[in-house]
Formats: C-alpha cells, structure tokens, sequence
C-alpha cells in the first residue's frame, strides 16, 4: 500500500444491497465529500448514499 490514498479518508458509498457497498469517490475533507453526495443525490435520486471515514481505504469505482 503507498501512502497516497491515506490523504483521503473520507469516502462516498453506494449501497447496493444488504451486504454490497460500493465506494465512489475519496476526499481529503468532510465538506467535499458531503458535497459530492449531495450532487450525486441529485443525479440519482433511487440511489443510496453514505459519506464514512475510512481508514482503511479500498479500490475506487470509476463510472
């Protein structure tokens, strides 16, 4: 793991069901994640979205 995607903890996730969340895109702040939500709500208003602090940080979805 390198060091550069522990400069962006907080994460956006798509849930796609009970147990498949998927992450959409990394910040290094609070306020641009909760941002990008909100744009995202707007976009796809069947969707659910969830901004969380993630430590450890997984593979972004593109698309």
């Amino acid at each position: 793991m390198t060091y550069r995607p522990d400069l962006r903890p907080w994460a956006v996730f798509r849930r796609v069901s009970a147990v498949d969340n998927i992450c959409v895109a990394r910040f290094r702040t609070r306020p641009d994640a909760d941002a990008y939500m909100s744009i995202l709500r707007r976009l796809t208003p069947g969707a659910n979205f969830q901004v969380v602090f993630d430590k450890l940080p997984q593979q972004v979805t593109q698309g």
